[in-house]
């Protein structure tokens, strides 16, 4: 891989803190774009506007989305701005190029009934002492991870990597430790921790053995991965009779911030629950503060009478 590349993801990692999955996804884009440039031969210290326009197009030719050839394209001005501003090259063939033209499609969500009936389901048997301890202590995990999707809005990558004193304080907030190691405070409801109360007491019940995560598993990183959080979010789904392409834990996220907006929050507050760096990411929600306002003017103004 070529040595600037390495730098860029160096500082990536030291500076701002970007995690494993973000690292490896630009490293995927960037030897991408290093191959290409070497059979130009060129290096990304001395691409140019022309040989860059030539790879996006050969992007596109290979079938990929406009949305990947979009983040590829945010991957490279990151890249080239860095060089640049190192001085490991004389200027920065990036800047002057616009990114492809995509409409941001509204994110998927679910209705507050279709919520209720995941959570419903979830829970079902948890209560009876008939059956085995195991099957039991599976379906409190299912319901404490719905429950906290729901509650919090959290990353489904912030939320697996909970240590266990999450659920042992007796606070209302969680300290989360969210995109490029930053915290913030996440307020929790009684649903969320009735639930991780229920699902520990039959953990200890259980007798497993101790650990540090609030959802440990015997893999390398020692707690659930977020394919097993999906795996078994869509197994619920479709016991709740929901489509499983609906359902997800980032689906669950969206459903949080869209049914605080809708009930009258405000999109700043709802940024900071997120963990969004900038309220432009929060604003894909906007369609629903447009459809309370909507509502609002129709059903509290003077003059907005049915004729």
């Amino acid at each position: 891989m070529a040595g600037e590349i390495d730098l860029f993801l160096d500082m990536m990692a030291a500076e701002r803190g970007a995690a494993k999955n973000t690292l490896d996804a630009y490293r995927r884009d960037l030897d991408d774009y290093a191959e290409f440039l070497a059979g130009e031969a060129l290096a990304p210290k001395t691409a140019t506007t022309d040989a860059i326009r030539a790879y996006l197009a050969d992007c596109q030719s290979r079938g990929l989305k406009t949305a990947s050839v979009a983040r590829r394209l945010s991957a490279l001005r990151q890249l080239h701005r860095f060089i640049y501003t190192e001085g490991l090259g004389t200027e920065d063939p990036a800047a002057v190029l616009e990114g492809p033209k995509r409409g941001r499609p509204l994110p998927k969500s679910l209705a507050l009934s279709e919520v209720d009936r995941l959570l419903a389901v979830a829970k079902e048997g948890l209560d009876d002492a008939a059956r085995p301890i195991g099957e039991r202590l599976r379906v409190a995990r299912m319901a404490c991870l719905l429950e906290l999707l729901y509650a919090t809005g959290l990353r489904v990558s912030e939320l697996i990597a909970l240590p266990v004193t999450a659920a042992r304080r007796d606070e209302r907030f969680l300290v989360v430790r969210g995109k490029g190691n930053k915290e913030r405070i996440v307020p929790l409801n009684n649903a969320a921790k009735a639930a991780m109360a229920a699902y520990l007491a039959l953990r200890e019940q259980a007798g497993l053995a101790a650990s540090k995560w609030l959802f440990p598993s015997s893999g390398e990183s020692g707690h659930l991965t977020r394919q097993h959080v999906g795996r078994e979010l869509k197994t619920v789904a479709g016991a709740a009779g929901l489509p499983a392409a609906k359902v997800s834990p980032h689906v669950l996220r969206h459903a949080f911030a869209s049914h605080l907006l809708q009930n009258g929050a405000d999109l700043r507050s709802v940024q900071q629950l997120l963990g969004h760096a900038d309220i432009a990411t929060t604003q894909i929600y906007t369609h629903v503060l447009d459809e309370r306002l909507a509502g609002l003017v129709r059903d509290l103004h003077p003059l907005a009478e049915d004729e």
